[in-house]
């Protein structure tokens, strides 16, 4: 990212939050100036970025899609924080960290549009050529190093902006994407980013190479304080930290639910055989907690009460005293965007779904 962006984003933050740890919720909550703050860097971000690209003949991560490539992509495995993750393999962006989408399961369960697509949004850039650029490829994709050629693959894109149509490269079928806030190989700017501007929202992940997995890194679990349903009382509950490397509001944390089939206890917190009850189109607006390790627990948080379990796709849930914790997408919210209110909330407590019924856990069960 550009020095210059850098230094506007964290006088920003400063700004916005009181000092603290790493477990503190960056809030916005009740400052429409912070909100305002937040938005401007949104608008800033792509300034500099084409202020960067007009000034350079090389290529950045950064870069939109604007044309088919005239050749195959290549992706390779690079090791990061999270482990060993794909990347961009060769090239103008070799290197650049590469995403998988989840809400874009939607796609091939029901055959709705992709998730990140060249629909209207409150940024007003289209997701799939600017926001988060397609890895487009001409031709069938070449395994790097570290890579299982048989995961790779390749889907018709026909809503890219400006391209009749391109072959995107996927990894286990799911699409992949470059992040435009990731200038330079090796930043990770999207990791764990929990996206209400995605339709419908998802959660944005760096990949494993082995199987195709996401790579969240270790869970944290802490406290989050939120009014309940947007505007009721404010109640204090478990949280997860998502975001974790976004600039524009890092670190963020949201409210985490139990769901009321799943059983569990809280002597095999490491480990439950039992089957979510969350499966299928359940998870794309209730998304699972990943970790790729045991969780941390933030100040006020049991530590011996935080495990995982395996779920059926061999991904890592996070569960509390023996519960699986889930996300609620109509928590999702970046500061000063016109999403879920914009700020903090409570969306899910108590509600009841197809698939049972999601409620908050307080910090003192």
């Amino acid at each position: 990212m550009p020095r210059t962006l850098i230094t506007i984003a964290a006088v920003a933050t400063a700004l916005a939050r009181p000092a603290g740890t790493r477990f503190r919720r960056r809030p916005v909550r009740g400052s429409a100036a912070a909100a305002a703050l937040v938005l401007g860097l949104v608008a800033l971000a792509f300034q500099f970025s084409s202020a960067a690209s007009a000034r350079s003949t090389s290529s950045s991560c950064a870069d939109p899609v604007t044309s088919t490539p005239t050749g195959p992509a290549t992706v390779s495995a690079a090791s990061t924080p999270y482990g060993s993750v794909l990347v961009v393999g060769s090239g103008d962006y070799s290197g650049c960290s590469l995403y998988l989408l989840t809400s874009d399961q939607l796609h091939p369960l029901t055959g709705a549009h992709f998730a990140c697509s060249d629909g209207p949004n409150a940024i007003g850039s289209p997701c799939d050529t600017v926001l988060w650029p397609a890895l487009l490829t001409n031709g069938a994709p070449i395994a790097g190093p570290g890579v299982n050629p048989k995961l790779l693959g390749t889907v018709t894109r026909t809503d890219l902006p400006g391209i009749s149509s391109a072959h995107q490269v996927t990894y286990a079928g799911q699409p992949l994407y470059r992040f435009f806030l990731d200038e330079m190989p090796g930043e990770t700017e999207g990791a764990n980013l929990f996206d209400p501007v995605t339709s419908p929202t998802g959660i944005w992940y760096l990949v494993e190479p082995n199987r195709g997995r996401p790579a969240p890194g270790t869970a944290q679990v802490q406290l989050e304080t939120a009014p309940v349903g947007g505007t009721g009382p404010d109640s204090t509950v478990l949280a997860a930290t998502m975001n974790d490397d976004f600039s524009l509001f890092p670190n963020a944390s949201f409210p985490v639910y139990t769901l009321s089939p799943d059983r569990g206890s809280w002597s095999s917190s490491t480990h439950m055989d039992q089957e979510s009850a969350c499966q299928t189109l359940c998870p794309q607006y209730w998304p699972p907690v990943l970790t790729s390790g045991r969780p941390e627990a933030g100040p006020g948080i049991d530590q011996h009460a935080l495990g995982m379990t395996m779920r059926p796709d061999g991904t890592q849930q996070v569960t509390y005293k023996g519960r699986r914790l889930y996300l609620f997408a109509d928590d999702a919210y970046i500061p000063g965007l016109a999403y879920n209110g914009g700020t903090a909330a409570i969306n899910g407590a108590g509600a009841e779904t197809l698939w049972g019924v999601f409620n908050t856990i307080p910090p003192s069960s």
